[in-house]
């Protein structure tokens, strides 16, 4: 075994990463500029793959010799024109909005856990209560609607911030609007 190629692999090696990293860094940031804020948004699972691959392409681009700078900024402009693609065509049919997005969940209702969607969800009590401490309320009774988000988020609305419940228009089993 040669020792030396475990912590040094030799200069030219080490100067193609260096000269990748910083081409594709540049080359990335350049992509996401352009595409847009969405392309950095967590708002759904798609988003979070698109974000996983793009990670996943950088490194394979900076430490792999198999994988040709060009190459790697192609699978960019790839997965980020793809999910331009994919985002813009949600936006203008429901089918596909409905595939790749996550509709919000209403899991607390005045103080009242919501067990049926909790349990859908995968959500503990324990969780939505640490929700509800993180917002700075003690007390279920002061929370009018937790909702679990399409991005896997909780929004709490204290009693006093609840209004007629207008906002909770998108959320499938939200309650009727007061007045």
């Amino acid at each position: 075994m040669d020792w030396n190629s475990i912590f040094f692999g030799g200069w030219p090696g080490l100067l193609r990463t260096v000269i990748a990293s910083a081409t594709a860094y540049v080359g990335l940031i350049i992509v996401l500029r352009v595409s847009g804020k969405r392309s950095l948004s967590k708002l759904n699972v798609f988003d979070f793959v698109v974000t996983v691959a793009l990670g996943s392409t950088l490194a394979t681009i900076l430490l792999s010799q198999d994988v040709a700078l060009s190459e790697g900024m192609t699978a960019f402009v790839m997965l980020i024109g793809l999910q331009w693609l994919v985002a813009r065509l949600s936006v203008r049919w429901k089918p596909l909005r409905r595939l790749i997005r996550s509709e919000p969940r209403l899991l607390l209702q005045h103080g009242t856990y919501n067990h049926t969607t909790m349990k859908d969800e995968r959500i503990t009590e324990v969780e939505v209560d640490a929700a509800i401490r993180k917002h700075g309320l003690g007390d279920r009774s002061a929370v009018a609607w937790v909702v679990l988000e399409s991005d896997g988020s909780f929004s709490i609305i204290s009693e006093d911030s609840a209004g007629n419940g207008s906002a909770l228009a998108s959320v499938p089993d939200e309650p009727p609007p007061k007045g």
